[in-house]
């Protein structure tokens, strides 16, 4: 089996440390808070001299000024520095100049599973950098999931993780919105949910609700039917879901700014396409 330093040991990094350990794999450890590895030594890692105590170094930490600090004035000749922190794409393609500077190469990525699903069934982490790179690593790295490759550019990975968690704090989020809209109706939210999740199923199907591919397809091709259901008539419909909400007495941030999008690209003439219109209006802010 290979060798693995884990730099970062917060509840993912630990997770991360747990399942190398658990594939078999020979693991160093290290943290900036050095008592942090003490939990891990006992469960068979070394304790790492330094960050950069490695041929493979998993960084998994706040965020990617994080990694500059650890790693300080350390050369890192012929090392592979695979950061799972979050950032964005342009952060992760500058860390890939700094760290060539000091001679290694980064391997971005995006895990996309809370702590403790690393390592378990349906884990997956989004990479990008030199493929061959990767794939020289991929063995031990698929102890923490699926290896998904992405691309070469290593702000790949990240744009990827990012439109994911855009899609799921918005979306639960508006779910939040729903059950409080519930609630003050004297409604529980157990009795609403059977009802949520066949809305969030059929929007990722594919049948007449599947609107993940509907849009998907629309947006490939530039054009936006809306003929049965033009963004005018959304635009109006969500401004009676708004106004209900203010109705309850409810927190409506949120949602009276997705209402100005909508109602912004009605204004730009498009009220007679579909929903997947408002991407034009996304596109030029």
């Amino acid at each position: 089996m290979s060798e693995v330093t884990v730099v970062g040991l917060g509840p993912m990094g630990s997770a991360m440390a747990v399942a190398f350990l658990a594939a078999g794999h020979e693991v160093a450890v290290w943290n900036r808070t050095a008592s942090k590895t003490d939990a891990l030594v006992d469960k068979g890692a070394r304790r790492a001299g330094s960050a950069a105590d490695g041929d493979l170094l998993v960084v998994s930490q706040t965020d990617y000024p994080a990694m500059y600090d650890s790693f300080g004035e350390a050369r890192l000749d012929g090392k592979v520095v695979v950061n799972l922190s979050s950032g964005t794409p342009e952060e992760l393609r500058a860390a890939a100049g700094w760290v060539a500077g000091r001679g290694g190469t980064l391997v971005t990525g995006g895990v996309m599973v809370p702590p403790p699903a690393i390592g378990q069934p349906g884990a997956y982490t989004f990479y990008s950098g030199p493929e061959d790179v990767l794939d020289r690593h991929a063995g031990t790295l698929k102890a923490l999931g699926q290896v998904t490759y992405v691309g070469a550019d290593q702000g790949l990975a990240m744009t990827y993780y990012q439109a994911q968690l855009l899609m799921f704090w918005s979306s639960l989020t508006s779910f939040m919105h729903a059950l409080a809209l519930m609630r003050r109706s004297g409604v529980p939210a157990r009795d609403f949910l059977p009802f949520a999740r066949e809305l969030f199923t059929s929007m990722g199907g594919d049948g007449p609700m599947g609107y993940a591919k509907i849009l998907a397809e629309e947006v490939e091709a530039g054009v936006y039917p809306g003929e049965l259901n033009s963004l005018h008539m959304q635009a109006v419909g969500l401004g009676h879901a708004v106004d209900t909400l203010a109705e309850a007495g409810l927190e409506t941030t949120v949602p009276q700014a997705l209402r100005r999008l909508f109602e912004r690209a009605d204004a730009e003439g498009r009220g007679g396409e579909g929903l997947g219109t408002v991407i034009e209006s996304i596109m030029k802010p």
